[in-house]
């Protein structure tokens, strides 16, 4: 039993990084119209600057601000550089320049920082033992970053006018616009968002794991079916779909093995896809 619950514990941190980054995939989808592949190497941007600042002043949450900040940074690029010119093309056109993207960040990653493995210097701390079920404490730090970047989205999308007018593009992009919403504006807001949301998942994974050039990508499967199955464009589905399937995958890993556990969410995808496309939460497009 201890072991099952440490096991659920790894999955709801697990499940924290695939639900920030389905949050930010499907960000994007309610307003931009078009699932964005470059999600997960924008992740591994922020990783990495994180790992890199973190190294150089001796602090993690410096580190990871500037991983933010660079995530943030990114994303504004894409949409200013590629995603702008595209607006108004189908959501295939965008996809195919978001896997572009995704590839050329990854290249300019491996050139500059090489491809074998890096991990965070974290300082060593005994793991706290509650009923023979141990705890790391830095999980509890990823469980408040994890909240406090949740927070600054809802806090942002419900209680300022910028969210309100994301929210109103997304539900009726044409009546937005005659009702004197600045596209422009909007996009920007959402590109600065989902690019922050990004590389703070990006950070807490690589904090979890090691960083690598291929982290990101190989997370991009899992928070798309977590995206899918919380709802497509539903800020709140995202997440819970995200910490179930990463729980899900932590769990079923003693029968299925460390390998083949990222098969679940290859199976949740088809399942949801045939059974309910529309998610879990119901909700058709847009963010509510």
């Amino acid at each position: 039993m201890p072991a099952f619950a440490e096991l659920f514990i790894g999955g709801l941190m697990s499940g924290l990084v695939v639900g920030l980054s389905a949050l930010a995939i499907t960000l994007v989808f309610g307003i931009a119209r078009f699932p964005n592949a470059a999600t997960g190497d924008v992740m591994t941007a922020g990783a990495y600057i994180a790992l890199s600042v973190a190294a150089l002043t001796d602090s993690v949450i410096i580190g990871g601000l500037f991983g933010a900040l660079t995530g943030g940074a990114l994303a504004i690029l894409a949409y200013l550089l590629v995603f702008r010119k595209l607006s108004g093309r189908s959501s295939v056109t965008n996809l195919l320049a978001s896997i572009g993207i995704a590839f050329f960040l990854r290249a300019v990653i491996g050139v500059g920082f090489g491809h074998q493995q890096q991990v965070f210097q974290l300082p060593l701390e005994r793991p706290w033992r509650i009923l023979d079920v141990r705890f790391q404490p830095a999980d509890l730090n990823l469980v408040i970053v994890a909240v406090i970047a949740l927070s600054v989205v809802f806090l942002i999308l419900y209680a300022t006018p910028i969210g309100r007018c994301m929210r109103a593009v997304a539900d009726d992009p044409g009546l937005a616009k005659v009702s004197g919403i600045s596209p422009s504006r909007i996009m920007i807001a959402l590109w600065v968002l989902a690019g922050s949301v990004s590389a703070v998942a990006g950070v807490m994974y690589g904090i979890k794991t090691v960083v690598t050039p291929e982290m990101g990508w190989d997370m991009l499967l899992p928070a798309f079916a977590a995206a899918i199955l919380g709802g497509i464009g539903n800020p709140v589905g995202a997440i819970c779909a995200g910490i179930l399937l990463g729980t899900l995958q932590e769990v079923a890993t003693p029968l299925v093995g460390f390998t083949y556990k990222i098969a679940i969410s290859f199976f949740v995808l088809l399942l949801v896809l045939l059974v309910r496309p529309r998610g879990l939460f119901g909700q058709i497009e847009g963010v509510r």
